[in-house]
């Protein structure tokens, strides 16, 4: 199964935000290469919220080109089989934990948002770190911080704290 017949899959068998969840179906629909970050008018990325359940607390980056506190993700790569393998894969990658483990639920939240080099329609899950896991920077981040639940509203904008609601609700 390739990667756009997964995220065909994933989004059909999602079962929130109807109307969204449609224009990704549909932009998929009308883009063999909408996976890819060459698809000008947009393409489907992948991104995981790194949550610490036992404490509380959950990992951001700040983000080296948008300078935003975010949740880790990004482009699909092509050598990506499942949307949930390449959110595990940028959550990894961007939190140095090789311990993460994604919800079994699948997404929790869809987002679409226009970045310096297209729109997104990022389909977002949820990583949860073991108890004590230790980051390590990579080079798209500035920084990583661990925030607690009620911190992240002061920090990073509704897109962020709406995936955070959406995971807890899931735990």
């Amino acid at each position: 199964m390739s990667l756009h017949n997964d995220a065909v899959r994933v989004l059909e068998g999602y079962g929130s935000q109807g109307d969204l969840r449609q224009t990704y179906l549909d932009h998929l629909a009308g883009h063999p290469d909408g996976m890819w970050r060459d698809c000008a008018d947009g393409h489907i990325t992948a991104s995981a919220l790194v949550i610490e359940p036992e404490t509380g607390r959950v990992l951001l980056t700040l983000h080296r080109k948008l300078r935003m506190w975010l949740q880790m993700g990004g482009h699909c790569e092509q050598g990506d089989t499942t949307l949930a393998g390449a959110a595990l894969r940028e959550a990894t990658e961007e939190s140095g934990i090789t311990t993460l483990r994604l919800l079994e639920t699948g997404p929790v939240r869809l987002d679409r948002h226009h970045t310096p080099c297209a729109w997104h329609l990022d389909v977002q899950y949820a990583a949860v770190a073991p108890p004590g896991a230790v980051e390590a920077i990579s080079d798209e981040s500035l920084e990583l911080r661990w925030f607690a639940y009620d911190e992240v509203a002061g920090v990073a904008d509704g897109s962020v704290v709406r995936l955070l609601d959406a995971a807890r609700a899931r735990l």
